[in-house]
């Protein structure tokens, strides 16, 4: 449900702003899925990012897709929980001030599709946003948007627990290759608020995210160091290629 109101005047009130201030709808429509759409992957791995939150009534299905979403090994699925819903009561215990600052930069560099901030957002390689919860568009948003740039990365094991990464590719100006850590599967009983009550699944909830190096096109090698693959909470490592303040992701891998 969408509301027109101020958030500040009344609490559960969800604020709808301009694109110029960044407007939050907590009420994207929402329907509870009963499976996996099927996803076929031509080429590079594709990353979806879920802007969710344990404050918002109408994210559960969407965190439920992307439970099941997750099992694809062509898709890097990543929970990125926001923090302005924070105000409605209950303090998401994942929510990160980066994954809302990244939301604002997708939004403010403007999103094909359903652009903005809300939850739940899914968004297809930086460059697609959709309803988190509406399982029929992430196929064809994924066959559309998952194929844009030629850049790869390719990851092997080096020495001490560490890989060794390639790029390459053609490149569209500077970009950055980054280390994100996630925990695989995080279940959080919410006590109050519009989930109060409930017990929620979050796949690949983002812990952090490391800048190792930046590329700019054609082939570039960077070791990555057992010690860096050592987050606390985290049991799990994704590569993002991406351009820098919201801009599209040239390409993603799980390292492990």
């Amino acid at each position: 449900m969408t509301f027109s109101r101020p958030l500040f005047l009344t609490l559960g009130v969800v604020a709808v702003l301009g694109a110029a201030s960044f407007g939050l709808s907590q009420g994207a429509p929402s329907a509870a899925p009963a499976k996996a759409p099927t996803v076929a992957v031509a080429g590079e791995p594709v990353l979806l990012e879920l802007f969710t939150s344990q404050g918002c009534s109408s994210c559960p299905p969407a965190d439920a897709l992307a439970e099941k979403l997750s099992a694809n090994p062509d898709l890097v699925v990543i929970s990125r929980n926001v923090t302005y819903w924070d105000r409605l009561g209950w303090k998401d215990t994942l929510g990160k001030e980066s994954n809302t600052a990244l939301q604002q930069d997708y939004a403010r560099r403007g999103l094909a599709g359903r652009n903005g901030v809300y939850t739940p957002q899914l968004v297809v390689n930086g460059s697609y946003g959709l309803v988190g919860s509406h399982g029929s568009e992430v196929a064809p948003s994924v066959k559309q948007y998952g194929s844009k740039s030629d850049a790869a990365i390719r990851v092997t094991p080096g020495a001490s627990g560490g890989y060794a990464v390639a790029l390459s590719g053609t490149g569209a100006g500077t970009a950055e290759l980054v280390l994100v850590a996630v925990t695989r599967k995080v279940e959080v009983g919410i006590g109050s608020g519009e989930n109060g009550g409930r017990t929620v699944t979050y796949p690949n909830v983002l812990r952090s995210e490391r800048k190792l190096a930046e590329w700019a096109g054609g082939r570039a090698s960077v070791t990555l160091a057992g010690g860096q693959l050592k987050v606390p909470g985290a049991d799990r490592y994704a590569l993002v290629l991406r351009q820098p303040g919201g801009g599209p992701v040239l390409a993603a891998r799980w390292v492990s």
